[in-house]
């Protein structure tokens, strides 16, 4: 590897905790355990079905305690503790592994399944129960908590964030994604503008895999422990 490389973005999606066993956000029938995503991700949804959704992210949120983080989980935490140049791990994951594993340089940019978001005073608060559609804010009192959860049609959380590191970056790193869901897919395309090598890593060729500088195709729990020792030889 680069002896060069400093700065280093890594992006995680579906495809990495799919073998710790959470389903991909998206099956091969177009449905998410089960359900429509126009059912339970929108902001429609939510008005339209309250009750539907809040139940939909409670079972998510109790699936986590049956799962574990896996060793591509464990080889980008330890990347986190060992790498001494800037790293900045984005997740479209709205599971705990990356955390369980002890990555601390983290952004969940789509949100988290253990956090209600106040849809009055705007506050994230830690959850680990049920969230019952009326939940009381313990910030402003209000019955108005919901999945912090980012649903489509809604911003991504720190974008701007995201943005400076991408631009800043000597390695770009996907793993685990589809290519398809913007605005994550795009983020190759700004890294390799600001001069970034890029490598993705993923079970199958992804939708953007054209616009990578290489594609290793194989289960993460391979692939990603491969690449960090490759990085921290």
């Amino acid at each position: 590897m680069n002896p060069d490389i400093r700065t280093i973005v890594i992006l995680t999606g579906a495809g990495i905790s799919a073998e710790s066993g959470l389903a991909t956000f998206r099956g091969p029938d177009g449905l998410w355990e089960g359900h429509r995503v126009e059912d339970v991700c929108t902001p429609q949804a939510l008005r339209r079905d309250p009750a539907l959704v809040h139940r939909f992210y409670d079972e998510r949120r109790a699936r986590l305690a049956q799962v574990r983080p896996n060793a591509a989980h464990e080889a980008l935490a330890a990347l986190d503790r060992a790498w001494p140049g800037e790293l900045l791990i984005v997740t479209q994951n709205v599971d705990d592994l990356h955390e369980r594993a002890g990555a601390t340089r983290l952004i969940h940019m789509h949100g988290e399944l253990r956090s209600a978001l106040c849809a009055a005073c705007g506050a994230a608060v830690a959850w680990e129960a049920g969230l019952p559609p009326g939940s009381i804010c313990p910030g402003c009192g209000q019955p108005a908590l919901r999945p912090d959860i980012v649903f489509f049609g809604e911003m991504p959380y720190d974008m701007d964030r995201i943005e400076d590191a991408l631009a800043r970056a000597d390695l770009f790193v996907s793993v685990g994604t589809s290519g398809a869901v913007y605005p994550a897919a795009g983020f190759v395309q700004t890294a390799r503008h600001y001069g970034a090598r890029t490598i993705e890593l993923n079970l199958d060729p992804s939708a953007g895999s054209i616009w990578f500088d290489e594609s290793r195709m194989g289960p993460a729990s391979l692939l990603v422990p491969a690449l960090v020792h490759e990085l921290l030889a």
